[in-house]
């Protein structure tokens, strides 16, 4: 079992970036394949990013690809995003996410994670 706490939300202008720390505790971090959830108020959760447990396959939602960057410290058991360019829509609740799945592909969907952080808050004001 793993517990994943995320950190570096906040609020920041248009154009701005920002980074979030998905740190997990428990054993074989290396062995989860992880990934990033947004949820915005009124509307689903939605996927944002994931990485594969070796780091060779990465996924991006469209509208990220180009500003968003995820990476894993496997040493430091820590999943990072790296948000550039950040735009009034990407506001929203960042969830880290767990899964024990080692497909080596890209996973979109929430039902395949096991396990989620609590969420932080990412404002993005015009």
């Amino acid at each position: 079992q793993v517990q994943l706490t995320e950190s570096g939300g906040g609020l920041v202008q248009a154009g701005g970036s920002l980074r979030l720390s998905c740190a997990a505790s428990g054993r074989s971090f290396g062995s989860y394949h992880m990934a990033w959830f947004r949820q915005a108020p009124g509307k689903e959760r939605e996927f944002v990013a994931d990485i594969v447990v070796g780091g060779g396959i990465i996924g991006y939602k469209d509208s990220v690809k180009g500003r968003f960057s995820i990476s894993r410290d496997n040493a430091k058991n820590t999943v990072y995003l790296q948000m550039n360019s950040l735009k009034p829509e990407d506001t929203a609740v960042y969830y880290c996410a767990a899964s024990t799945s080692d497909t080596p592909a890209v996973i979109t969907s929430p039902n395949l994670y096991d396990y989620w952080g609590q969420g932080t808050l990412v404002t993005v004001s015009s």
